[in-house]
């Protein structure tokens, strides 16, 4: 999190295990939020937009937080994979090993599978604060709003491909039923709502 721009793209491109595609999507997360402060930013305290000024200091609370955990969620998935990296390295050579580290993996697996459903439900919440947005924000700012919107549907999309990858290899069904439940109800919403926004953006230049 605490890296330069290119320190970070530059880890991506290579072959260290952290950063990957979880902490990716989180920075992307990450990004949304923040353009969505912006744009609120950019409209707080404007006469020509007096009508939506509730709406605007209310995005404006509602986004920081979200920034914030989204940008501590890059480095609690690289975290969440290294335990899972740590988990399967640990030896197998009696049964007693075998269990202990059949263990691990599956604990390992479920916290890293978290990590994303957690981007999941702040990108979601971060596009609520650009419905809020869409309908009264500084008309100057509207691309900048619309590349938020991009950057949080992709976000979501991403963080899902990490949640199934990580589902196929848990063995607690109820666990795995109640992840992919929660996460298809936020695609479901999310990405109808990524679109509808993003053709306002479209209508709207």
């Amino acid at each position: 999190m605490d890296k330069t721009i290119s320190e970070f793209i530059n880890l991506l491109a290579s072959d260290a295990p952290v950063p990957g595609g979880g902490s990716a999507a989180a920075l992307m997360g990450a990004q949304g939020a923040a353009l969505i402060a912006m744009v609120a930013g950019l409209t707080q305290g404007k006469q020509r937009y007096a009508h939506c000024q509730a709406q605007v200091e209310e995005v404006l609370r509602e986004a920081a937080p979200l920034r914030v955990e989204l940008l501590t969620l890059i480095d609690e998935d690289a975290a969440a994979f290294q335990q899972v990296m740590a988990a399967y390295a640990m030896p197998r050579g009696s049964d007693e090993e075998n269990s202990v580290r059949h263990d691990a993996i599956q604990a390992s697996l479920q916290q890293a599978t978290q990590t994303p459903s957690r981007m999941m439900r702040a990108c979601l919440k971060a596009l609520r604060l650009a419905e809020m947005l869409s309908q009264g924000h500084n008309r100057n700012a509207t691309s900048d709003l619309g590349v938020a919107v991009l950057s949080l549907g992709a976000a979501i999309r991403s963080a899902w491909l990490n949640v199934l990858t990580n589902l196929g290899s848990i063995d607690d069904d109820d666990f795995v039923t109640s992840c992919r439940t929660e996460g298809e109800a936020i695609l479901a919403e999310a990405l109808p709502l990524a679109d509808r926004l993003h053709q306002g953006v479209l209508g709207g230049l």
